[in-house]
C-alpha cells in the first residue's frame, strides 16, 4: 500500500491531463524567467523541474505574505511539507491558506495556492527518485523558512555565515534538487554527480544573492532585511540607516563586498554548467540563461548602487534576448563559455574575502 493511500485525507494517485496543462499554464504567471528557461530542457525533465519550482513558489508565497503573522507562516510552511509528503490533504491546506492571502500577493500566486491540489497530484505521478528529491527540497526549504521567519527583522542578518545558511535553505537546496533530477535524467550527467552536488548549493546562492540585493528595498518596506550586518559594519555603515533611505559611499562599499561574494558563487555556477556534457544543450541553455540573467542584474546593481527599488535595476528585454541568443550559440563550446563568463563578471568587484568566509556546501 502506498504512502499516499495510507495518509489521512489521501491525495489521488496521479495527475489528470488538466492538472499537467494547468502546471504549464500557471508558470508564466508566477515567473517570467523560469517560464522562459525551464522549457529549454527535454521532457520529462522540464516537467519535473517545473513541478518542483511551483511547490517552492507556494513556500515563497507563504514567506512573503505580509498579512500572515509569524505563527501562521510557520504553521502553513509546516503543513506544506506534510502536503507534499502525502501526509495531509492539499485541498484542506489550500482552503485554509488561500483566503488569508492579501492583494499584496500576486494574483497568479494566489491562484497557484488555490490550486495546490493540482500541483501535488502532478508530484504524486512522478517517478519515485524524482518525487523523493522534490519532497526533500520542500521539507528543507519550509523548515528553513520557518526558522528564519523567527529571526527576520529590518536589522538584517548577523553575518555572512548567517547569510550563507539562509541562502542554502531557500536556494541552495533547490540547486541540490535540480542536480538530483539532472542525474536521474542522464547517465552522462550522473558521472559527475559528486562534484555537481558540491557546487549546486553555490549555484543556488549566486541566484539568491542576486534576489536579495535586487529586492533589498522592497523587502525592507515589508519589514525584513537579509543583508549581513558584519559586512556593512566593517564598511562603516549601520543598516538601521535603511529606514530613512540614507545610503552613500559606505553603503556602496558594503554592497560591493556582497557583489564580490556573489561573483565567487557565479564562478562556481559556471564550473557546474561546464560539467554538464555539451550534448545536453537544452540543459545547458536552462542553466546558462538563468545564470546569465542573474549576472546582468548584478552588473546593473554595481553600476547603480544608489538604486531605490527592483525596477531601477531591472534588465531590459533586449538584454535578455541577447543573452539567450549568445549563450545558445556557444552552449556546446566549453572554451567559449568560459571566456564569455569571464567577460560578463569582469566589471563586478572581486571577492575581497576581507575575513568573510564563503562557504560552499
Amino acid at each position: 500500500m502506498s504512502r499516499t493511500t495510507r495518509a489521512a485525507g489521501a491525495e489521488p494517485l496521479g495527475p489528470t491531463g488538466a492538472d499537467i496543462a494547468y502546471q504549464n499554464r500557471i508558470l508564466p504567471g508566477v515567473s517570467r524567467t523560469f517560464a522562459l528557461t525551464i522549457p529549454q530542457m527535454p521532457a520529462p525533465l522540464a516537467h519535473e523541474v517545473c513541478n518542483g519550482y511551483l511547490l517552492c513558489r507556494i513556500a515563497d508565497t507563504i514567506e512573503d505574505e505580509p498579512a500572515l503573522p509569524l505563527a501562521a507562516k510557520q504553521r502553513f510552511l509546516g503543513r506544506l511539507s506534510h502536503v507534499v509528503d502525502g501526509d495531509e490533504s492539499s485541498a484542506a491546506f489550500a482552503a485554509d491558506l488561500h483566503p488569508r492571502l492579501s492583494n499584496r500577493t500576486l494574483t497568479a500566486e494566489r491562484e497557484l495556492v488555490a490550486n495546490t491540489a493540482r500541483i501535488v497530484r502532478v508530484t504524486r505521478g512522478l517517478r519515485r527518485p524524482q518525487r523523493k528529491a522534490i519532497e526533500r527540497c520542500v521539507r528543507v526549504m519550509s523548515g528553513g523558512m520557518a526558522e528564519f521567519q523567527r529571526q527576520a527583522s529590518v536589522r538584517g542578518l548577523d553575518d555572512v555565515p548567517h547569510l550563507n545558511r539562509y541562502c542554502y535553505h531557500v536556494a541552495g537546496v533547490v540547486g541540490e534538487t535540480i542536480t538530483e533530477l539532472l542525474c536521474a535524467h542522464s547517465r552522462d550527467i550522473a558521472r559527475h554527480k559528486g562534484t555537481l552536488l558540491a557546487l549546486s548549493a553555490s549555484f543556488g546562492q549566486a541566484l539568491q544573492m542576486t534576489n536579495i540585493l535586487k529586492d533589498l528595498w522592497d523587502d525592507h518596506r515589508r519589514g525584513v532585511c537579509w543583508l549581513p550586518r558584519d559586512v556593512f559594519r566593517v564598511a562603516g555603515y549601520d543598516l538601521r540607516g535603511l529606514a530613512s533611505g540614507r545610503t552613500g559611499p559606505r553603503f556602496a562599499e558594503g554592497l560591493f563586498v556582497l557583489l564580490g561574494i556573489a561573483r565567487h558563487h557565479v564562478g562556481n555556477a559556471m564550473r557546474y554548467i561546464l560539467l554538464v556534457p555539451s550534448q545536453q544543450a537544452g540543459v545547458r541553455r536552462f542553466l546558462l540563461w538563468t545564470l546569465g540573467m542573474s549576472v546582468l542584474t548584478l552588473r546593473r546593481i554595481h553600476a547603480h548602487p544608489q538604486f531605490r527599488g527592483a525596477e531601477d535595476v531591472k534588465i531590459s528585454r533586449r538584454s535578455v534576448r541577447a543573452t539567450c541568443v549568445v549563450t545558445s550559440l556557444l552552449a556546446r563550446s566549453d572554451r567559449a563559455l568560459g571566456l564569455l563568463c569571464r567577460a560578463f563578471v569582469r566589471r563586478l568587484p572581486a571577492d575581497q574575502k576581507s575575513g568573510f568566509q564563503v562557504v560552499v556546501r
